[in-house]
């Protein structure tokens, strides 16, 4: 049985994890994947939950609380990964909007909550983010600037999901005679 609380708990660790170790600066995009079905430890995409959702949800807006960091959460492929994120962020960034209502079922738990609690959620087809945390494999690099970095989490899981995180860097380009900072 999973504690909704442990839940709380592992992400906010992976949260801190991440902050320290991301280099976020103000206006940068945080891409979340999640599968409340794989943090029951069921098959992705076939036991959606949104008390687990809500939860995380939660934790996360919580963690980027007066941080000017936009969240995005990734859809499902129902919805072609599409994102949920703020009005403002889509404003600033000029994205590409689609019409779409994420649904427990077509989008999955998380983007759904996104959906329905963000004051203005604005669905977009896809971000260039700074960084990410994917719960479950739900395959989020689609979303993240080049050149992803993996970043190793003290902890591993939350529930019973896989959790990835990463970060980006500007490519390094030139040859035998660049330097770089």
């Amino acid at each position: 049985m999973i504690k909704i609380s442990e839940l709380q708990e592992e992400l906010e660790i992976i949260l801190s994890f991440l902050w320290q170790n991301a280099d976020l600066k103000p206006g940068n995009i945080l891409v979340i994947g999640c599968s409340t079905s794989e943090v029951q430890g069921k098959k992705i995409g076939k036991s959606s939950n949104k008390e687990i959702a809500q939860t995380l949800y939660a934790t996360i807006e919580n963690k980027l609380k007066n941080t000017d960091i936009y969240p995005a959460f990734q859809g499902c492929e129902h919805i072609n990964r599409a994102l949920t994120i703020p009005r403002e962020c889509w404003q600033r960034y000029d994205f590409t909007e689609v019409t779409v209502k994420p649904v427990p079922e077509a989008g999955g738990a998380m983007a759904a909550t996104a959906y329905q609690q963000m004051e203005r959620p604005v669905v977009v087809e896809n971000v260039k983010a700074q960084a990410g945390i994917d719960i479950g494999d739900t395959f989020i690099a689609m979303h993240l600037e080049p050149v992803v970095v993996p970043l190793r989490a003290p902890i591993a899981k939350i529930g019973q999901a896989h959790v990835t995180l990463a970060k980006t860097r500007p490519k390094l380009i030139g040859g035998r005679r660049a330097q770089y900072p």
